[in-house]
């Protein structure tokens, strides 16, 4: 399945933070990655789905290592060099160029929508958010960087100081307060886990 659309970066997008998360080599690095994928699969574990949306799915590496085999996939990024390399990095799975903002699928089709770390790069997350809550017909995992604790642990690895730590890309600052107000109105919370320095969901639509 293959859905390709043309869109117009908002000049802020800065695309491509997704090697470093995956394929670092720093040991503290690579622990916090740990936990991160042991909890989106702890929470995934608790539910059934056949079907899985990612939207934000970057070069596909977060659904290699937690989307079973089994299951109908169709990642989405807005970025075609992201999905020009997820599709030659995994070829059994399906990508295609497309806006969390304006999803080109039927309502209620994906059993499962996973958006992690993507809201934070929207300009407008509430439309994000209703885009998912549309298409979805149960399930959304959900996270975000955990704020203040994200921009701390930047400038104490060196990074980003002229923005006072801030990851280039990131439009929106999320602490575990401000995300669950943005998430209520659309999805009923299910669970919540907090793998240092990510806020993850597991939401239900309502």
């Amino acid at each position: 399945m293959k859905i390709v659309q043309e869109y117009r970066l908002d000049p802020r997008f800065v695309g491509g933070n997704y090697f470093d998360k995956y394929r670092s080599t720093n040991p503290i690095h690579q622990t916090m990655v740990r936990a991160f994928l042991s909890s989106a699969r702890s929470l995934l574990n608790g539910i059934e789905f056949e079907s899985v949306l990612e939207v934000g799915c970057g070069p596909g590496d977060l659904a290699a290592r937690i989307v079973p085999p089994q299951v109908i996939y169709l990642g989405m990024d807005i970025e075609a060099k992201q999905i020009e390399i997820a599709s030659q990095r995994y070829p059994h799975l399906s990508f295609a160029i497309g806006s969390v903002c304006d999803l080109p699928l039927e309502s209620k089709s994906y059993d499962l929508i996973i958006a992690c770390e993507v809201l934070e790069h929207l300009e407008d997350p509430m439309q994000g958010l209703s885009e998912i809550a549309r298409v979805a017909k149960k399930w959304v995992l959900i996270s975000v960087p955990w704020e203040p604790t994200w921009r701390i642990l930047n400038l104490l690895r060196g990074r980003y100081w002229s923005r006072f730590g801030n990851t280039p890309g990131h439009l929106q600052n999320f602490s575990r307060r401000s995300i669950r107000r943005l998430i209520e109105p659309f999805f009923e919370i299910q669970h919540e886990m907090w793998p240092i320095p990510w806020t993850m969901f597991l939401v239900r639509v309502l």
